[in-house]
């Protein structure tokens, strides 16, 4: 048992030992180079299936809004030291679009920009197309690759990362933190509760509120070219159900707050807008609603490209809004329901009667699912302007980044000082919980959350494919071993095996880009675990006002990362399958 649940346990012992030697280097004061850009990334928009939820008949069919990659550069000179972030309107990221962004650079910029110093991170929209990345478990519902999702992901990714480049100039970079209101809950609060009593009590919610917000500056002009922002919650806004492309709420926060900056620039020559409150906004949007209709207009060739793609040469204001640690929370903030009774689904399982299918999640315009996707997302564009107009907190130091690739299948951990205790990691496997699904996405009839066995049928199924070894069986309980993708190669590897790792500091934020879903808990010790080795080790460099990041779903995928105690409970957030 301990074996596989210790992941998460590696994850910190992996980071701390690479924040060891980040921490030792000398930082170094001085203005920076800062650059943003931005590309539209929506591929095709009918007849291919959507990355998120699994589901075999969630194939595209128009589009909500379109998606978008943002980047922002930040360098200490021309050619110095630098790192890219990079923010898509995808499920996640994938290896080998990063291989291949990486191949396109190289050829325009040498090695200005490598995988050490790139960080491409997902929102996790479930809305996007699939088939973009290159492990079978994640493409079998979009039936294979799909060349078009493919390209329009890269190129996106490497025409913003020019503009970014071709945009550098001197700039600051403010830091702003202040809490998101009710635009997430834990969606397995069951498992929450297993986590110890006193560290539970340390946190006044079961989520993390807190959005962290990077605000761009023009040395030269004064003016604001940019901003992002990082803050846990799920892009399941849009249903199962839904076929219109769509970056769910953060894509619509990011919208909201890029059309608020370009308006307000527009009713003003100076960087103080009239409209700098939320009770402002709230007034511009009532008055917006008054304005009448004017009877449309034929649509011509050109129509979509001049009304619907934002083309941005880098000269526009690019704001981002960015995944965090989102394991465990969901933007259907309602609450999870039966929808036969209208009861509260049940507590530990998240099922009624049984019956996983049955309980589905609520959000704020219940049951308008495009509405609850405009009210998260205003809710989270709300939040972000209140810390964009308000932050003074200048950054300063070092730019610098660690990358380490590592294999998860076969790790050993050392779980306590004494050297006695040591376990293992183990190959992927999905359990019953992966296939109950959650109460954004009901999964397969006949499995519940919770779930620690598998009835004789479903193992005659599994079997068929790939039966587990009794290592791997072993190494995985207390899940029960459904599909032991770990150790299925035909036609190619099933899961990934090998994975990415990495941290970027910008004087004193401490970006920790990690290729999953830490739950609300599991995150919290990370970045925990994390601030105390920059303290203890960085020479004074750091203290308790370091910021400490989670970028989720950033470099490759890997699923879910949950606690040791919430490991036992089985829910669907227990995936961690390496």
């Amino acid at each position: 048992m301990v074996s596989k649940i210790n992941q998460h346990l590696y994850f910190l012992s992996l980071i701390i030992a690479i924040v060891f030697g980040f921490a030792l280097i000398r930082s170094a004061d001085g203005q920076y180079l800062v650059g943003v850009g931005s590309y539209d990334m929506t591929g095709p928009a009918a007849g291919i299936n959507m990355m998120g939820y699994a589901n075999l008949f969630q194939n595209t069919a128009g589009i909500h809004f379109r998606l978008r990659a943002r980047t922002f550069i930040v360098a200490e000179s021309s050619n110095g030291t630098r790192f890219a972030f990079v923010n898509l309107d995808a499920g996640m990221a994938s290896q080998l679009v990063t291989t291949k962004v990486l191949e396109k650079l190289k050829t325009r910029f040498g090695n200005l920009y490598t995988e050490e110093n790139i960080a491409i991170s997902g929102i996790h929209t479930h809305a996007g197309p699939g088939g973009y990345l290159q492990y079978l478990i994640y493409s079998i519902t979009s039936l294979g690759f799909v060349q078009q999702s493919f390209d329009a992901i890269v190129t996106a990714i490497v025409q913003s990362i020019v503009q970014a480049h071709n945009n550098l100039k001197p700039g600051s970079i403010f830091i702003r933190k202040g809490d998101v209101e009710n635009a997430g809950i834990n969606r397995s609060p069951s498992a929450y509760l297993l986590n110890p009593a006193e560290e539970r009590a340390r946190y006044p919610e079961n989520v993390d509120k807190e959005m962290t917000l990077l605000k761009f500056v023009d040395a030269a002009s004064g003016k604001s070219i940019g901003a992002f922002n990082w803050y846990a919650t799920h892009g399941t806004s849009m249903s199962r159900d839904n076929l219109l492309i769509s970056g769910d709420n953060k894509g619509a926060a990011a919208r909201f707050f890029e059309d608020w900056f370009s308006s307000k620039n527009e009713s003003s020559s100076t960087t103080t807008s009239k409209f700098s409150t939320s009770s402002d906004i709230g007034k511009l949007m009532e008055k917006s609603k008054t304005i009448k209709a004017t009877g449309g207009q034929q649509c011509g060739k050109t129509t979509s490209q001049g009304f619907k793609v934002r083309k941005n040469d880098g000269s526009l204001f690019v704001g981002a809004f960015c995944q965090s640690n989102v394991g465990d929370v969901t933007p259907n903030v309602l609450g999870a329901f039966c929808i036969d009774s209208g009861k509260p689904c049940d507590f530990n399982h998240s099922s009624c009667h049984g019956d996983d299918q049955l309980c589905i999640g609520r959000g704020p315009g219940y049951p308008d699912e495009i509405l609850s996707t405009k009210i998260i997302g205003e809710r989270q564009f709300q939040k972000a302007v209140d810390l964009f107009n308000s932050a003074t907190d200048q950054l300063s130091g070092k730019i610098d980044y660690r990358h380490v690739y590592i294999n998860f299948t076969n790790i050993e951990v050392v779980l306590d000082g004494t050297g006695n205790n040591t376990v293992k990691t183990c190959p992927a496997a999905l359990g019953p919980g992966f296939a109950a699904g959650t109460t954004d996405g009901p999964g397969v009839f006949g499995f519940q959350q919770g779930d620690t066995e598998i009835n004789k049928l479903w193992k005659q199924l599994r079997d068929v494919l790939k039966k587990p070894s009794q290592y791997q069986e072993e190494c995985q309980k207390p899940k029960a071993v459904l599909l032991s993708s770990g150790e299925m190669f035909e036609p190619y590897a099933w899961a990934p095996a090998v994975l990415p790792i990495q941290i970027l500091r910008l004087g004193k934020l401490i970006i920790l880009s990690v290729p999953g879903e830490f739950t609300t808990m599991a995150g919290r010790r990370l970045r925990e675990a994390v601030k105390d080795t920059l303290i203890n080790n960085g020479n004074g460099e750091f203290d308790n006002d370091t910021h400490i990041v989670i970028a989720g779903l950033t470099n490759a995928y890997s699923q879910y990362i949950a606690t040791f105690e919430e490991y036992a409970h089985q829910r669907y957030e227990v995936l961690i399958p390496n």
